[in-house]
């Protein structure tokens, strides 16, 4: 701005009417308000990979002396020059551009170097297995991450582009306190840019999710309070212009969080991004008791009841709409709907119409004032349902009563199928005869307050988690069952669903997907992402001990293996990282004691950093083979390497001796399970014609050219 003031400046010692001009033009600009959000997209954002081998051409921070404190000039970035793997211990050249052709040039032991990754630098991920919990016999893997969340979801993009039925994260919250990081510092509450560069850093992570969900039908949920709710709101709007946004308020502490000088907060916030055709399913769970039309405050079926056919509220005026005014004949001795007539246009007064036949009742939709309302249906539309017994008469009540009208909506019908609702026959005015099915509860759509007791974080969330990993602090976990909902209205009728969780945290939602695949005996699986950060005082503390990021004593108290890890292999377990089963019982939808387990499978994996080299070589095949397997659906064993020159699993199979070709064919034709055959080959020609030979049952994937292709797509979308 400054510069260009000055620019102006510089005009009008020259030309002053001029200046005059481009001032007024530049105010002009200047006062308008742009529509949507607009904030500054900061240099993408940088992440320190501790533990990751220094090679030559990374870009290092150096770290500062053990004990000591980070400095300004452990944030200068670096670029490595050599080597030196002769000296003992190994030293690094580092080299960096001062400004006018100039470099600087310095020597530091390679272990006091921390290797950084820049997001708009292209990635080759690999993954390693760090272990397995298998209690789920043939069902697919569930997956939890070690990693940097955006180049984990890049990873993620080579093995689910489009493939993803459900994203459901919890962000930071930005509240300014230290809780989350960007570009490796902390974003304090007093930073002027802290609402832009959170809007930037979730901006990034939410372009990779869009590329990961199903463009015909998915959903993005994403949590959060009231610190960044409308921001981030319009930036979903900007990023889905297709998509219908809702936003759903959830009591998660009844009791209240004090804010100086402002109301206790109770509740956060659910916003639903509807991909494609998605839409929230009927469910049993009452989001809002006490409010709803089918069950009490305490779960209990209320009794059923007929829809009042005479329109209400919005557009029930006879003008309103078109075809719903016409005349409805009853029998008055009977109680039987006899017929109606047509449709009385606008205008025509309802006092010239014929009457109706001999000695019938004739009914018109009038609203308690006197004014002319209108019917929910138009006259074929009642004749139609009248013979099929959907319309019944009510009883005049009192001396000065009319006769009234109900009829049985799409819903009910759909509820009968459902069997929700019984039909017993008809009476004698040939109504059907309509009930609660026994047992059953009449399932519905939730509603935009969410007040169930179950979502209470404190108890289903911060409690519950004790009983699992006692001792371990995890800062506001969610509720369980709260999650375990969110996900019900949009996975209850898709139980081979691949959900995604990319701020993973303490591990809710892979919990919540194992309790509905209990529930209805699915195979969803969870995809769960979260990094091994340390919390701000336990990392003053262990540096002022001379430990450092990636060294034992620390990782070992990051979320990922300090809380994520064993709290998912405890609940599938069911029993505490002590080994004791553990304490009391789940409740609500599906009540069992918590040391049951699950009969789930779930591998853990720590993101890794290759070189293209390292992968077309085959040096990195036993890195990257997780992502085959992910690629193929994550079920049975991983193929970690090609001694002979092919394995077939149970899902897939890896062809890298082209020669042979002929029994890699004949053993993945014979596995039936198998959907993917991956074939290491430069040549285009040579593959097609493995491909002809294929099973067409089997999708053809010519590696590396497709896993390369993908990382020049990451690089892309990484310096949006």
């Amino acid at each position: 701005m400054a510069h260009i003031h000055e620019l102006i400046r510089q005009v009008e010692a020259k030309d002053a009417d001029l200046a005059a001009r481009l001032k007024r033009e530049y105010d002009a600009l200047a006062n308008r308000r742009a529509f949507g959000l607009n904030f500054e997209r900061h240099t993408p954002e940088a992440v320190e990979l501790p533990g990751r081998p220094v090679r030559r051409g990374d870009k290092v921070h150096v770290l500062p002396p053990r004990g000591d404190t980070v400095k300004a000039e452990n944030k200068i970035l670096w670029g490595v020059a050599d080597i030196d793997r002769s000296a003992t211990p190994p030293v690094a050249t580092l080299i960096r551009n001062v400004g006018n052709d100039v470099d600087e040039e310095c020597q530091v032991v390679v272990e006091d170097l921390v290797v950084v990754a820049e997001f708009r630098d292209p990635i080759y991920p690999g993954l390693v297995s760090t272990g397995s919990v298998e209690r789920g016999g043939d069902k697919p893997f569930h997956s939890v991450i070690n990693g940097e969340n955006f180049h984990a979801l890049q990873a993620l993009l080579f093995t689910h582009r489009g493939k993803v039925d459900a994203i459901y994260i919890d962000p930071p919250y930005n509240t300014g306190a230290r809780d989350w990081k960007y570009n490796n510092d902390y974003v304090e509450a007093e930073d002027h840019y802290r609402h832009s560069k959170w809007l930037a850093f979730m901006e990034r992570r939410l372009l990779l999710a869009k590329e990961l969900l199903n463009p015909d039908e998915s959903v993005l949920i994403l949590a959060i309070d009231e610190n960044e709710l409308s921001r981030i709101k319009l930036l979903l709007e900007q990023l889905f212009p297709g998509s219908k946004i809702q936003v759903i308020t959830v009591l998660v502490n009844p009791a209240g969080a004090s804010i100086i000088d402002q109301f206790s907060r109770v509740d956060e916030h659910l916003l639903f991004v509807h991909v494609g055709s998605i839409r929230p399913q009927r469910t049993i769970v009452d989001t809002t008791p006490g409010y709803s039309t089918f069950v009490t405050a305490t779960g209990k079926p209320k009794p059923f009841t007929w829809e009042p056919f005479q329109r209400s509220g919005g557009n029930s005026r006879r003008q309103d709409t078109a075809a719903k005014f016409f005349p409805v004949f009853i029998d008055p001795n009977s109680g039987i709907v006899l017929g109606c007539g047509d449709h009385v246009a606008e205008g025509v007064d309802r006092e010239t119409v014929p009457p109706g036949p001999p000695e019938s009742v004739t009914v018109w939709p009038i609203k308690q004032d006197g004014s002319e309302a209108c019917w929910q249906l138009s006259a074929p539309t009642f004749r139609k349902y009248l013979s099929e017994g959907r319309i019944r008469a009510n009883k005049p009540r009192g001396a000065a009563g009319k006769w009234g009208l109900s009829f049985l909506t799409k819903g009910h019908m759909a509820a009968i199928e459902r069997g929700e609702l019984e039909s017993l026959g008809k009476d004698e005015t040939g109504a059907l005869l309509i009930r609660n099915a026994e047992g059953r509860v009449r399932s519905q759509i939730g509603k935009t307050l969410w007040t169930n007791g179950s979502y209470s974080a404190t108890e289903h969330g911060s409690s519950l988690l004790n009983k699992i990993i006692p001792g371990r602090k995890f800062p506001f976990p969610k509720s369980l069952y709260a999650v375990e909902d969110t996900l019900r209205h949009y996975l209850i009728n898709k139980r081979g669903s691949t959900v995604v969780d990319f701020f993973a945290g303490s591990g809710t939602t892979a919990h919540a997907v194992m309790r509905l695949n209990k529930q209805d005996g699915g195979t969803r699986i969870c995809i769960s992402v979260t990094n091994n950060e340390v919390s701000s005082e336990e990392q003053k503390l262990l540096r002022s001990e001379g430990i450092r990021a990636g060294e034992s004593d620390w990782e070992k108290l990051g979320i990922c293996d300090f809380i994520t890890k064993p709290r998912i292999r405890a609940v599938v377990e069911g029993t505490t990282p002590n080994g004791e089963p553990i304490k009391g019982d789940y409740k609500f939808i599906d009540e069992f004691p918590i040391s049951d387990g699950f009969k789930e499978n779930v591998h853990f994996f720590t993101l890794t950093y290759e070189t293209p080299l390292g992968v077309t070589s085959g040096r990195a095949f036993d890195r990257i083979a997780p992502l085959l397997w992910l690629l193929a659906g994550s079920t049975g064993r991983i193929i970690a390497s090609l001694e002979s020159g092919w394995d077939v699993a149970e899902s897939y199979g890896v062809l890298a001796d082209l020669d042979k070709t002929t029994e890699f064919i004949a053993a993945i034709s014979a596995q039936e399970s198998a959907t993917h055959a991956f074939v290491l080959t430069d040549e285009e020609r040579l593959f097609e014609a493995i491909v002809r030979e294929l099973p067409s049952t089997i999708e053809p994937v010519r590696l590396y050219d497709s896993y390369l292709r993908n990382s020049d797509f990451e690089a892309m979308v990484s310096a949006r």
